[in-house]
């Protein structure tokens, strides 16, 4: 389930919004559920904010002792045309 942020629509006037909606709060929902539109500590409006979207990490490239333990065969490039084994 995606994580989504939420903030006061009024987080400036005091006494309008609650502690947890006026600095903004997480919260996790299903994809079929609508937005919520009001905070569920104070009932006043709030808004889904835009969040970071996280990405996976670059795979990194295999050692040479990494492909030869997964069965690879490593070809070093000595001249033009012609490789050896390592």
């Amino acid at each position: 389930m995606p994580l989504y942020e939420y903030i006061s629509e009024n987080p400036n006037i005091e006494g309008k919004s609650c502690r947890n909606c006026s600095r903004g709060f997480e919260l996790i929902r299903p994809v079929s559920r609508p937005p919520l539109e009001n905070c569920p500590s104070c009932r006043n409006p709030v808004k889904k904010l835009v969040s970071q979207v996280s990405k996976p990490n670059a795979a990194r490239g295999f050692s040479i002792s990494d492909a030869k333990a997964k069965g690879f065969q490593v070809l070093k490039k000595q001249d033009k045309g012609t490789y050896e084994k390592m």
